[in-house]
């Protein structure tokens, strides 16, 4: 009879799980012969891969959720490798990334039965609530309490990951349920995933109305292009009816940077006279402290949940609020102001609106027209990055990416961090996007300090031990950047500004990144003159694209 590890794993790959992203520990053995049991007939099971890191474990399960949209497993050691995973699965849930993430658990029976507690740690590390750690992270956390529920448990948690809006679960496998005989339990189909909610109708009339009103409306997102159907969703809407989109803090391509309708990625100065806002799928439209729209101006808040209802404290003006998913809601809306506002009635906004975002660009591309005659700059980096990458590369970014020298304008061809900040995401996420997407090139943009947050050591060798080359720009200032630059925004006439602000921010003297990636069998190279970075560039994305071997670009630069 087939164990309780056997079935779980087997309802993983019929459920779709591509990846069972694993940091091993003493719990692990009733899995890893399950795996080696396996003879690859009549079933699948998650492909396992060995992740010497659970954050970096967690990022990739990310990053392939990214390319693949399907929901990806994580498995760590007992409490002390759900610790490391919570700093991911916090990134998880404020990104509505579905990640199973599964952990050990210490074994009920400390004698007699198979797979009871058989080595001193198997006391000291039970818990009285292991999955207290990460309750409030998680849509839902179970435990395999029987074997017979193996099939059963999979089933509800990814039911769950996967309904609207999505985001990680939680499951601990006791040692010894997992390896007992599964009984009763059958592997089946999952059930399809629960249906979104549907736009209220009367209330996508209101929104069209109050759009077809305003003088100066104003479209800002940081999320539309979540998906592909909400990406095109956006761009039908702004085009046909002349709205102008502001990408702010984005975490994916919502809207082409080339359309004469993106304005740009800061909600001012377009926001300080808007008279209608439509803000979609942003937990964060503007900041409050430095900005807002103008006294008056009505304020929609469109998603699949508008009111982001897990954030204790959020207070941004409201007078509609519209729940559903965001390529029906945008659709929807898109037919209600049709016959409100023809295309002759919009013109003279289209044409301005042209014009500004052409003037806009304009202006950027001037700004990196020639290398800087000092340090090199993030523009600078981004602009050079522009002119190497392909049209279809993906770019993971962790911070320092100026998009307004990178734009991108495909969907699919940009990933941001989520919104929670927990560093340590983009490698991880990046090395998770080229396994599940070989063909593609995929580059990480990290701050200094954000990769050393994601254990590079261990990044880069699943890196070389999986055959995932993918190319790494650091940009290396040497800093904290948001440390420094809080301290000064806050003190700006303080104690802390005679001197930079640079306490607890200094991350001199700067280690030579480039040879963590060589120890792994990679390139690296070392920038500091800008005029040399194009063709260092160049040559790194040509290791990673012919040779197939990861590179690194450690760029030495001042912000």
């Amino acid at each position: 009879m087939e164990s309780a590890a056997e079935i779980f794993l087997r309802q993983l790959g019929a459920s779709g799980v591509d990846y069972l992203f694993a940091n091993g520990g003493t719990d692990f053995p009733p899995i890893v012969e399950a795996y080696a049991r396996h003879d690859g007939t009549n079933h699948r099971l998650p492909r396992p891969m060995t992740v010497p890191h659970e954050n970096a474990a967690v990022a990739m399960a990310h990053g392939a959720y990214m390319m693949t949209g399907r929901p990806q497993a994580v498995m760590v050691h007992v409490n002390v490798g759900t610790a490391n995973t919570v700093n991911g699965i916090l990134n998880a849930n404020r990104d509505h990334t579905p990640v199973f993430v599964l952990a050990g658990r210490t074994p009920y029976s400390e004698h007699g039965r198979h797979g009871a507690r058989t080595r001193n740690i198997h006391w000291a590390q039970e818990m009285f609530d292991q999955a207290g750690m990460v309750r409030e992270a998680v849509k839902w956390d179970g435990e395999l309490r029987q074997p017979d529920q193996a099939a059963d448990l999979v089933r509800r948690a990814l039911g769950i990951a996967m309904a609207s809006p999505r985001g990680p679960v939680y499951a601990t496998l006791p040692r010894d349920t997992l390896a007992a005989p599964a009984g009763k339990a059958r592997v089946a189909e999952p059930p399809p995933p629960a249906a979104p909610p549907l736009p209220d109708p009367a209330a996508l009339a209101e929104a069209a109305r109050m759009l077809a009103a305003a003088q100066r409306p104003l479209i800002i997102t940081s999320a539309a292009g979540r998906t592909r159907a909400g990406f095109d969703a956006l761009v039908d809407l702004a085009t046909r009816f002349a709205l102008p989109v502001i990408s702010f803090t984005p975490r994916f391509v919502n809207f082409p940077a080339d359309h004469p309708m993106h304005q740009g990625y800061e909600p001012s100065p377009l926001l300080d006279d808007a008279d209608c806002v439509l803000v979609i799928d942003t937990d964060v439209p503007w900041i409050p402290h430095l900005q807002g729209p103008p006294e008056g101006s009505r304020v929609i808040h469109l998603g699949e949940d508008p009111l982001f209802a897990r954030y204790p404290m959020r207070s941004f003006p409201t007078d509609l609020a519209i729940t559903g998913d965001v390529a029906t809601a945008l659709r929807g809306l898109a037919a209600a102001l049709d016959p409100l506002l023809p295309e002759a009635a919009v013109a003279p906004r289209a044409a301005a609106l042209a014009e500004r975002s052409a003037r806009q660009r304009a202006a950027w591309a001037q700004a990196v027209a020639t290398p800087p005659e000092g340090p090199i700059t993030p523009e600078w980096i981004s602009h050079c990055l522009a002119e190497a990458l392909p049209a279809e590369a993906v770019v993971v970014n962790e911070y320092p990416l100026r998009q307004t020298h990178c734009p991108r304008t495909r969907h699919g061809t940009f990933y941001g961090q989520s919104t929670a900040g927990g560093l340590g995401w983009g490698f991880g996420a990046a090395l998770g996007a080229k396994l599940a997407a070989p063909e593609k090139l995929i580059v990480a943009t990290l701050g200094d300090g954000a990769y050393v947050f994601n254990n590079p050591t261990a990044c880069h060798w699943v890196a070389e031990a999986h055959q995932l080359p993918v190319l790494v720009i650091v940009f290396n200032n040497a800093m904290y950047g948001a440390v420094r630059n809080s301290t000064l925004a806050m003190y700006r006439d303080g104690a802390a500004a005679k001197t930079g602000g640079e306490l607890l921010a200094d991350l001199s003297p700067s280690p030579a990144f480039e040879k963590l990636a060589e120890a792994s069998g990679g390139h690296g190279e070392r920038v500091t003159d800008p005029a040399a970075l194009p063709a260092a560039l160049r040559r790194a994305i040509a290791v990673v694209t012919q040779e197939k071997r990861q590179a690194l670009v450690n760029v030495v630069c001042r912000y």
